[in-house]
C-alpha cells in the first residue's frame, strides 16, 4: 500500500440526474450574485429529492461559515433531524474548501458533486483530498465538472463586475 495521504479512487462518473441537481445549485449561485455575494450555490439530495438548498451569505451575515454547501448541510440535518447525512449527496457549484470538505467528512455524506475546481482552496481533489484520505475516519465519493462552464462563467462575470 502506498503511504500517500490520499488516492483518487473515489471519483465517480456523472449520472443523468446530476445535471438537473447542479442546475438547482446554479440557481442558488445566481441568487447569491443578485445579493452581491460570491455566486456559489448548493443543494443536498436525499432519496432522489432536494431536501436543502443554500447560497453564500458571508457578506450579509458577516459569518465566515456562510458558505453555500455548509449552510445547505445544516438545513439538511435539520430536515432529516439527524447530524449524520448518510444517503445524502451535496451538489455545489465550486469545489469545497477545507472547512466545507471537513463538514462533509464529519457529516458522513455519501457523495459530493461539484461543477468547477478551485485551484486556490479546493479540498476534494485539487489542493487536498479530504474526501479520500486513508488517515481519516470516513470517505465519500466525488464527481467533478458537472456544468463546469456555467459555474466558471458565473464566477468570472461576478468578479469582472466587482473589479469595475
Amino acid at each position: 500500500m502506498s503511504h500517500t495521504s490520499y488516492m483518487q479512487d473515489n471519483i465517480t462518473p456523472a449520472t443523468e440526474a446530476d445535471e438537473a441537481f447542479m442546475r438547482a445549485a446554479l440557481a442558488e449561485a445566481r441568487a447569491a450574485a443578485a445579493e452581491n455575494e460570491v455566486p456559489i450555490g448548493a443543494v443536498v439530495v436525499y432519496n432522489g429529492a432536494i431536501i436543502a438548498r443554500a447560497h453564500n451569505t458571508r457578506e450579509e451575515s458577516t459569518n465566515p461559515a456562510g458558505h453555500a454547501e455548509f449552510l445547505a448541510m445544516q438545513h439538511a440535518a435539520e430536515t432529516l433531524q439527524r447530524w449524520r447525512l448518510f444517503g445524502c449527496t451535496v451538489y455545489v457549484t465550486l469545489e469545497p474548501c477545507l472547512m466545507c470538505a471537513g463538514l462533509m467528512l464529519n457529516a458522513r455524506i455519501d457523495r459530493c458533486v461539484y461543477a468547477a475546481s478551485d485551484p486556490k482552496a479546493g479540498a476534494v481533489g485539487t489542493l487536498y483530498n479530504v474526501s479520500n484520505d486513508f488517515r481519516l475516519n470516513h470517505k465519500f465519493m466525488v464527481t467533478t465538472g458537472v456544468l463546469q462552464g456555467e459555474a466558471v462563467e458565473l464566477l468570472q462575470d461576478f468578479f469582472r463586475h466587482r473589479r469595475r
